[in-house]
């Protein structure tokens, strides 16, 4: 009986291990969804050059303004580029039908571009692979946007950030790539600078790592902030229970 489970145990422990580094190696990116200009930053970037393609329907511009410590007026003349109403969810600026039979850019793509109100939690590790795959395009002359990504790989879309970033090419895999039987991140190199230094378009990608992260879980924001204040109640209702215990039982001991 035991020898037949075996397999199935072997599946349930290491199978999600086993899962997990089959996977892209994912730097660290530091995004902080309490740092406010981080988000404000990253908003901005998401709009300017995901919004088109993209749309984040689970969110709504008035949350955001609230949220990012924004003004109506702010949101509506920097954000807002579809002429959507102040309380709409944001919808992709590119328009439903960009060809005879496309919806929403799916013929320039092969198909429609994926709302990205979920995308950091629908990823392992969300925030670090956002900014991993930021960080991953090169070249790829096979491909019909004429990129491709080491950590989605044959993905439809193009490098929108390639201007700041510059062009880098795909450094081909080394036996150094491994260190003592660790996977180590593919390495690139520079061929044509951006319009950002290399930390400089770091930090644009933690940014909108950080934006994203935000965007599929915005209590989060309120989590934290409540956190403090529930510790709080909780030690000083330990206290309040402790003295009652004490009175309750001083009779009995």
């Amino acid at each position: 009986m035991i020898k037949r489970l075996l397999p199935w145990l072997f599946v349930l422990v290491a199978g999600p291990a086993l899962a997990a580094g089959a996977g892209p190696v994912l730097l660290q990116s530091g995004a902080n969804i309490s740092d406010q200009a981080s988000l404000q930053r990253g908003a901005g970037l998401y709009f300017q050059y995901c919004a088109s393609c993209h749309s984040l329907q689970h969110m709504r511009y008035s949350r955001l303004a609230r949220d990012l410590g924004l003004t109506e007026e702010q949101v509506m003349t920097r954000l807002n580029h579809t002429g959507a109403k102040f309380g709409d969810t944001i919808r992709a600026s590119m328009p439903a039908g960009v060809g005879d039979d496309a919806v929403g850019g799916e013929d320039w793509f092969g198909k429609a571009p994926p709302d990205l109100s979920l995308v950091a939690r629908a990823r392992n590790d969300g925030p670090n692979w956002i900014y991993t795959y930021l960080l991953s395009f090169y070249p790829d002359p096979s491909r019909p946007s004429g990129w491709n990504n080491t950590v989605f790989p044959n993905a439809s879309m193009p490098h929108v950030l390639w201007e700041r970033q510059g062009i880098q090419t795909l450094r081909p895999a080394e036996e150094h790539d491994e260190d003592h039987g660790h996977p180590q991140p593919p390495t690139f190199d520079l061929q044509t600078p951006g319009t950002r230094s290399a930390e400089e378009y770091k930090q644009d990608a933690r940014d909108i790592a950080a934006f994203l992260e935000y965007v599929g879980e915005p209590a989060a924001l309120e989590r934290e902030r409540y956190g403090v204040w529930v510790l709080l109640y909780l030690l000083l209702f330990t206290g309040v229970a402790w003295l009652l215990k004490h009175e309750y039982w001083k009779d009995v001991h």
